[in-house]
């Protein structure tokens, strides 16, 4: 098949208590992406604030915004001065006291053509998410955008296939997975790399059980905890771009802010799935029982 090029960016920052700080990072990584020829731009998890679910407290639900709203105005006009189509996330606040962890998808004549909500919510140490966010409501849908459709799924979302198999059999061009995630600096080196390691798998695993291009933008840097009862969080980095047989296209470091831009051939796609014909050899009339919560 002919090749059909896009060329993506991934935006891996830290991120600041101070949200025009935050913002700026995030605008300067757009830029730079788009000045390198990038159709398809994508930020991290809540990249307009620090990770603040390490800990409860109701005055943050103050960071929450509606949508539209002022961040999806920024946005906007930040994909179409730059004719790109611009993923973002932001905490979303629906209604008093609804709330949920929501990506928006913004086209490139600067309007937003589609927005998911995080289905699966963590609730573990450093991640109180279940405090915050509802979960979504929205289904997996992928979005359909001017460079094609995008399977958007969010962070803990990333380590269920269910989720990536919905977004393909729904016909997504690629799976894209804006993330804030880490781990705890006092862990043992070999313990948080097994983490980081296995973070990776599951996703280069979605690559390959669906035959589409995976995108994960994740943060970086060390975030303390505000109460001091935990060490904080130390953010991983490690975003990636990889193609529809789980192969590395891109790769960034684990500790530094940095812009990844890799063109994409959306063709390999359907020669993958001719060769590993994966969903023509499901089995689904014997898969009733993955609607249950166990098999007891």
């Amino acid at each position: 098949m002919t090749a059909k090029t896009l060329r993506v960016g991934l935006v891996q920052q830290a991120c600041s208590n101070d949200r025009a700080v935050s913002i700026a990072a995030s605008e300067a990584g757009v830029r730079d992406a788009a000045a390198r020829g990038a159709k398809l731009v994508m930020l991290q998890e809540l990249h307009t604030s620090l990770y603040f679910c390490q800990h409860e407290s109701t005055d943050l639900f103050d960071l929450a915004e509606p949508i539209p709203g002022p961040s999806t105005e920024w946005l906007g006009r930040l994909a179409k001065e730059l004719d790109i189509v611009l993923v973002g996330s932001l905490f979303e606040r629906r209604a008093p006291g609804l709330y949920h962890n929501t990506a928006v998808v913004m086209d490139r004549d600067g309007t937003m053509v589609g927005k998911y909500r995080k289905m699966h919510i963590p609730d573990d140490p450093g991640y109180y998410e279940k405090f915050y966010f509802t979960p979504g409501d929205l289904g997996f849908t992928p979005i359909a955008t001017s460079v094609g459709k995008l399977g958007l799924l969010v962070c803990w979302d990333q380590w269920y296939p269910e989720a990536a198999r919905l977004m393909a059999l729904a016909g997504a061009d690629l799976l894209l997975y804006p993330t804030a995630i880490g781990n705890n600096p006092e862990d043992p080196e070999d313990e948080r790399e097994r983490q980081r390691e296995a973070w990776v798998t599951i996703q280069r695993a979605h690559a390959v059980a669906n035959g589409l291009p995976v995108l994960v933008a994740n943060r970086i840097g060390h975030e303390p905890d505000p109460t001091g009862q935990t060490p904080g969080q130390r953010f991983w980095g490690t975003s990636f771009v990889a193609g529809p047989r789980g192969e590395f296209l891109a790769r960034a470091s684990t500790d530094q802010p940095e812009v990844l831009v890799v063109d994409i051939d959306l063709a390999r796609s359907e020669n993958v799935r001719r060769w590993w014909p994966f969903l023509r050899d499901r089995r689904i009339e014997a898969y009733g029982d993955l609607v249950k919560r166990f098999r007891d």
